[in-house]
């Protein structure tokens, strides 16, 4: 472009970044600034349902991307987007949130305006989003425009967190001066003194150890160290498990590795060999009521090393503005080698298959649902598993090299994965497949974004795990609420595509029919839709567990003053 406006200005920044699609609904403050967006060839426009799958999409696609942007308008469309985004921030997801904003002349002459709770408070929408974003930017003047863009996008990306920028509808398509090279800024650096003892003092703790082991968190990712785990581990030759919202951060192939340390309801042997330990060091992780099983896990601070993202702790110690990325590489040049933990592990466990299929004639189970995704997974197939049973279902299943694995752990908000699926498939493009597990029940909360699927001409593959209600929410205190209306899900593909859609469904009851509808949809160049009719109490045996200690966590009695 010869010239350039707020619009195009924040499109090509969103450009420079990676971003290559945008999900987005329409409302009057946002409608001049979409158009100076359609004005870029190198992004595209995705029309969702309602904001707050645009939201989800957003979240998905900055997991596949490292970022992503959400455009919706004022107030009735960014408060309906906000859950998802506070989703993004508990998750350390980089989504660029864009609202656009009243005409600059409506604040000091006093008007009400629609879309707004009809009160004379033109910050209510920002001030919502000041809680679940890193910044937040109203742009009301064009010569601060350029300014306070680059500033929002630089801070998603250094704090791996979404921002907000609100943009004045009737600026949006003012010209601002050509914008130059993105400057980033630089990942923070620990502290030498302070890096050089945190390694001195867990070298000391875990090569003075018998048996020591190491454990993967899911902030390893989002604050690039995932390879420093990696090295380490091999440097230090003990048993590595990941935490179950960190699937897919370590090689599940590799010799070292050794499940998913989750507490009672762990990979088998997993919490026997971790917890039997005398030294355990866990690499950006988060202990909350969901991955302690409601604060039951048998974890020693004794013997507990915490590598937080900036800091790591130790029995006594807490070492400030040590970066995770650097400490695990420090680290790796100073361990010593240890195989006692793999050792007892290899001792104690038992080649299983998690799952069989059973008679292709029988009614289909879980079990059986899942040895046949087990099958379809491959390098270049992206899991995503929503809230539910999938949670339990999918830490058994063994992924395959190069296979990517997304679920909301830490904000855990049903319906989520519908958008997500859609981000994703957008995100990984068409070298890789997206196989996604959704129950009903959050299916029904963001159903529509099938149809956004099908109109883009996206691919993934949905198991629709129909057992008619909120399982999990059964599993931790059960009553009517969790009933559900059933519907017939397989159908709604076709109400989707409404003739013109290139999206296929079928519904199945047994293992011989799923196993047939799963060679179609791999062969099937479009949404492919399965609907698994399940018994409402065929769940798996973690769920019980997890579901009755999270309700003994969430049923505490008050403490006396």
């Amino acid at each position: 472009m010869s010239t350039y406006n707020i619009g195009t200005y924040l499109a090509h920044r969103l450009e420079q970044i990676g971003i290559k699609r945008y999900f987005a609904v329409p409302g009057d403050f946002n409608l001049v600034l979409l158009d100076q967006f359609l004005k870029s060839d190198k992004l595209e426009l995705v029309g969702c349902c309602n904001e707050l799958n645009a939201g989800y999409a957003a979240d998905g696609y900055a997991r596949a991307r490292g970022a992503a942007a959400v455009v919706f308008t004022y107030t009735v469309g960014g408060l309906s987007a906000i859950n998802a985004v506070c989703g993004s921030y508990a998750e350390d997801l980089p989504v660029i949130a864009i609202s656009g904003g009243p005409n600059t002349n409506d604040a000091p002459e006093g008007n009400y305006l629609h879309h707004t709770t009809g009160e004379l408070d033109f910050r209510q929408q920002p001030r919502c989003f000041e809680h679940v974003t890193a910044e937040v930017q109203i742009i009301k003047t064009v010569k601060d425009a350029p300014r306070q863009i680059d500033h929002a996008i630089r801070t998603a990306l250094t704090k791996r967190k979404p921002v907000y920028i609100e943009i004045a509808c009737n600026i949006a398509a003012a010209e601002v001066p050509a914008p130059g090279p993105l400057e980033l800024e630089h990942r923070r650096s620990s502290d030498p003194a302070s890096l050089a003892a945190a390694v001195e003092a867990a070298a000391k703790m875990i090569n003075g150890a018998v048996k020591p082991a190491l454990v993967g968190g899911v902030k390893m990712r989002p604050y690039a160290a995932t390879e420093e785990f990696q090295q380490l581990a091999e440097k230090a030759a003990c048993a590595v498990a990941v935490m179950p919202n960190a699937k897919g951060m370590f090689p599940e192939n590799h010799a070292q590795f050794i499940g998913t340390y989750w507490g009672q309801v762990s990979s088998p042997g997993c919490s026997e060999v971790i917890e039997s330990c005398d030294c355990y060091l866990f690499a950006g992780p988060t202990f909350n009521d969901y991955t302690t099983v409601g604060y039951t896990t048998a974890i020693n601070p004794a013997k507990l090393i915490h590598a937080g993202v900036d800091q790591v702790t130790l029995p006594g110690h807490t070492f400030h503005e040590v970066m995770l990325p650097d400490f695990l590489a420090a680290l790796a040049e100073v361990i010593q080698p240890n195989d006692a933990s793999l050792v007892a592990y290899q001792r104690i466990h038992e080649d299983s298959i998690p799952f069989q299929i059973g008679d292709r004639e029988d009614a289909l189970t879980r079990q059986a649902l899942m040895a046949q995704v087990q099958g379809l997974l491959d390098a270049n197939s992206a899991l995503v598993v929503e809230t539910g049973d999938s949670w339990f279902n999918g830490q058994k299943l063994t992924l395959p090299n190069g296979c990517l694995y997304e679920f909301q752990m830490q904000y855990g908000s049903i319906g989520w994965s519908t958008g997500a699926v859609l981000g994703m498939a957008m995100g990984v493009g068409p070298e890789r497949r997206v196989v996604a597990m959704i129950g009903d029940g959050s299916f029904q909360l963001t159903a529509q974004e099938i149809s956004t699927m099908i109109r883009y001409e996206t691919n993934p593959i949905i198991f629709l795990l129909n057992n008619r209600g909120y399982t999990i929410e059964v599993e931790i205190h059960d009553g009517p609420y969790n009933n559900i209306k059933n519907w017939e899900y397989a159908q709604l593909v076709e109400v989707f595509n409404a003739g013109e859609g290139n999206g296929w469904s079928t519904k199945v009851t047994t293992a011989g029919e799923l196993e047939a509808a799963i060679e179609k949809a791999k062969s099937h160049d479009g949404v492919a839709f399965i609907e698994c009719t399940l018994d409402r109490d065929d769940c798996s045996k973690e769920l019980l567990q997890w579901g009755s200690r999270v309700a003994t966590a969430n049923g505490r009695p008050p403490k006396s003053a």
